[in-house]
């Protein structure tokens, strides 16, 4: 389901769904829905919930770590684990909100309308 919400973000669509799984409670719980809408890379912060892929896979984890030199966030759970690093083009969507209450801050962080999704998802 979320390689869908990313190929849709990567569009330029805003999408609403309802991630299941406990990976990032409290943050965000089973079943809640978010708003994800296409975000610009280079101005993640740690604690932002994005929606990238790392070595293959798609999360809705949050940033933990930037690497401003080499293009590149760091993606985990809320548990703790690292999911791995993963580079710009990989990266879709910022979590705008969670059952209708804004993510601080997410909203300045979109990508500008008319610029391009990599072509590499």
């Amino acid at each position: 389901m979320l390689d869908t919400q990313a190929d849709r973000l990567g569009r330029g669509e805003t999408v609403e769904f309802r991630p299941t799984g406990t990976s990032m409670v409290p943050l965000i719980r089973s079943r809640r829905r978010i708003r994800v809408a296409p975000a610009d890379p280079a101005l993640l912060e740690p604690g932002d919930i994005d929606l990238a892929r790392v070595a293959g896979t798609v999360y809705l984890h949050l940033v933990s770590a930037v690497d401003v030199p080499r293009r590149r966030v760091q993606i985990s759970n809320n548990r703790g684990h690292v999911n791995g690093w993963t580079g710009h083009d990989r990266v879709f969507g910022i979590c705008l909100a969670v059952d209708d209450a804004p993510r601080p801050g997410a909203a300045a962080k979109l990508r500008p309308a008319g610029r391009p999704a990599s072509a590499e998802a």
